[in-house]
């Protein structure tokens, strides 16, 4: 019987060893797989191919806002709204290979430069100060993701307990606010994240430095970062005071040109088959895209804004009520970033035109008895302020279009009734409205 044991043990332990040998070749030829990703996903430091940003169809407003914060990050960042499946976190990740590399001090969490003391961590600087030198190193501009069950010690950074258990020692650990400094980072679904979370980016988004102040560790450092947050509106608002944070905003919906649609479609389909020479195929227009925004960027510090347009976005933004002063800042700052790309060196009244929705309609109170959309409120006043002219000859135009198609309609209605009579003969039905 203990023999009989024996064999069957051996049986099962044989069994076991040839189930998990191929699993062994299963990891290694995962590994050679992920040794040979294209140079692109490597330089962006992420372990996924993303879809090309140029390859998106029919989101104008959308890329838009988007390229302008990368021009000047000091527009505030982005928040995109709109319905599932229209492309929001697509598009947003696919923005990271329009960046350019960047040299940041090798093995610092805070992506610290050795040249601007405002992107310098705390230990960066006294280095510095000490006249020792840094080793430096060039990555990829980061991207951080905030998952919705972050907690704020995840985000803002706590003690090290590794440390303290095993040295004894008091150590700060970076949260994702650090990991995010110089680059990018997106909150999906940020209408589900917790308020108070969202305050604590906000701040750091603001104030361009994340304090901490917990379990005996006290530190400052610095939180600069591009801010994009996505959500579905069907699934709850944002505050106003958190709307107001953000710079830009764009309202993305399912594409309704059947043509775009099915454009889409294949180039999704292709993507999905081979991602990485999908991107191949295209890079040329992304890396002409690149080389746009960098040239944009370098061109922004001589781009000027005449002071009556300045006044005229003022007279705007009090039409429309908006609170503060922030709506005036970045609509300033988005015209000069949007004439930065398009290659000139002075606002005209167009270009404001063209980016002031995606800087206020977000600002706005919102009367949900108003059927009238915020857009259109803010069309309407800039056409107000800067083309008083046109806008009341068109406002004439439009009134006396409406009275001739009333005079033809009672026209008609006329016709109608004498419809069936002779020329010149007497209608009994005339004589009612007289009694």
């Amino acid at each position: 019987k203990g023999a009989t044991m024996a064999k069957s043990t051996m049986m099962m332990w044989t069994t076991a060893m040839a189930a998990q040998k191929p699993r062994g070749n299963v990891r290694a030829r995962a590994g050679v797989a992920r040794s040979v990703r294209s140079a692109s996903t490597q330089r962006r430091g992420s372990g996924k191919v993303n879809f090309p940003f140029v390859r998106i169809a029919g989101q104008e407003d959308l890329k838009l806002a988007l390229i302008l914060s990368l021009i000047d990050p000091r527009i505030g960042g982005v928040l995109i709204m709109g319905e599932r499946g229209t492309g929001k976190s697509t598009t947003v990740r696919a923005l990271v290979d329009l960046l350019p590399d960047i040299e940041v001090v090798k093995g610092d969490p805070f992506n610290s430069s050795a040249d601007d003391p405002e992107y310098m961590s705390p230990y960066v600087k006294e280095t510095l100060q000490k006249g020792e030198s840094v080793e430096m190193q060039k990555i990829g501009i980061p991207m951080v993701e905030l998952p919705l069950g972050a907690t704020e010690d995840r985000i803002c950074g706590t003690i090290d307990i590794e440390k303290a258990l095993t040295e004894g020692i008091k150590a700060y650990e970076p949260g994702l606010l650090a990991k995010a400094n110089r680059g990018i980072l997106y909150v999906d679904e940020v209408n589900l994240l917790d308020d108070s979370l969202v305050d604590v980016v906000l701040d750091s988004a603001a104030s361009g430095v994340n304090t901490v102040e917990r379990e005996g560790v006290s530190i400052v450092h610095p939180a600069k970062f591009i801010l994009i947050g996505s959500g579905n509106p069907s699934e709850g608002e944002l505050r106003p005071q958190l709307l107001d944070r953000f710079g830009t905003s764009a309202t993305v919906s399912t594409l309704v040109d059947d043509g775009l649609r099915v454009q889409m479609v294949k180039d999704r389909m292709a993507f999905e088959k081979d991602p990485e020479g999908f991107c191949l195929e295209h890079a040329a227009e992304t890396e002409a895209v690149r080389q746009r925004v960098t040239e944009a960027t370098s061109r922004l510090p001589q781009v000027k804004i005449p002071r009556e347009l300045s006044v005229k976005i003022a007279e705007v933004c009090a039409m429309v009520d908006i609170d503060g002063l922030r709506g005036d800042i970045v609509v300033n700052r988005a015209a000069k970033a949007f004439v930065a790309l398009e290659g000139r060196d002075e606002v005209t009244a167009e270009d404001i035109q063209r980016i002031i929705g995606l800087c206020l309609n977000h600002r706005m109170r919102k009367d949900p008895m108003d059927p009238i959309d915020n857009g259109v409120k803010v069309e309407i006043a800039f056409q107000r302020v800067f083309f008083p002219g046109a806008a009341e000859a068109a406002a004439e135009a439009k009134r006396k279009q409406e009275e001739e198609v009333q005079a033809a309609e009672a026209s008609e209605e006329s016709g109608a009734d004498r419809k069936g009579l002779k020329a010149g003969a007497w209608d009994p039905r005339s004589m009612l409205g007289k009694r």
